[in-house]
């Protein structure tokens, strides 16, 4: 077990809140891109049958083991075809943020549920029976990891949300010099996870940011019900 604790990101034991946190938080994410680029009138992610709440049209396999591995990974990315938006450059923000903006959204009620429990001695007792364990460990989990998706996504490098939201924030003229680094992105992305001092201001901060944006929701919550 040791040696598997040294390859993963997360204990062993926690390995299947993880898998059933990652399905939800990448399904709801890509969901969430293609529901409202349909509903600004592009048919693509539609057409594709990626207007559904079903992980098995959203995950994508290196993504997941990446997550696994190294505590961040993506999806299978939504077609969006902006042309067909009436106001393309806003409408192509706004879809770029959704997603990331619902895994905030599940962090944060995840955070609310699993505060309240705490509170009420649902969970988080010395004597928690081992279905109470299982629900404290899913809800931490579900909050911690999309509150990460929700950070590492908003990374301006491609495919990254981030990027897309750059993209159409700069003139149409900057778009082709953005586009020239597009095929150094996974280049870029991989020195910035291995190369400690460029992990360290880039990478690195997000993981702190995680635990910040989680003690607000809490203290949130404390602070109305507490």
């Amino acid at each position: 077990m040791g040696f598997l604790d040294s390859i993963f990101a997360f204990p062993m034991d926690v390995l299947p809140f993880i898998l059933v946190v990652i399905l939800i938080a990448f399904t709801f994410h890509e969901f969430a891109h293609a529901y409202t680029a349909y509903k600004f009138g592009d048919p693509t992610a539609k057409m594709l049958g990626r207007v559904t709440l079903n992980p098995a049209s959203h995950i994508e396999l290196f993504g997941t083991i990446m997550i696994l591995l190294l505590g961040f990974g993506w999806a299978r990315p939504v077609p969006v075809n902006r042309d067909n938006f009436s106001k393309p450059r806003l409408m192509g923000i706004i879809v770029s943020l959704v997603g990331p903006l619902s895994n905030l959204l599940i962090g944060f009620i995840a955070t609310i549920v699993y505060v309240a429990l705490i509170n009420a001695g649902v969970i988080g007792g010395e004597g928690d029976s081992r279905f109470q364990v299982a629900v404290q460990l899913f809800l931490y989990y579900l909050s911690i990891l999309n509150i990460g998706l929700f950070l590492f996504n908003l990374l301006p490098l491609p495919p990254l949300d981030g990027y897309r939201i750059v993209e159409d924030l700069v003139p149409r003229r900057i778009r082709p010099m953005l586009q020239q680094y597009e095929q150094w992105a996974s280049l870029i992305f991989l020195l910035f996870v291995f190369v400690p001092p460029l992990r360290a201001v880039t990478i690195a901060p997000l993981y702190g940011l995680i635990y910040h944006i989680f003690h607000a929701f809490t203290q949130l919550y404390l602070s109305l019900f507490g």
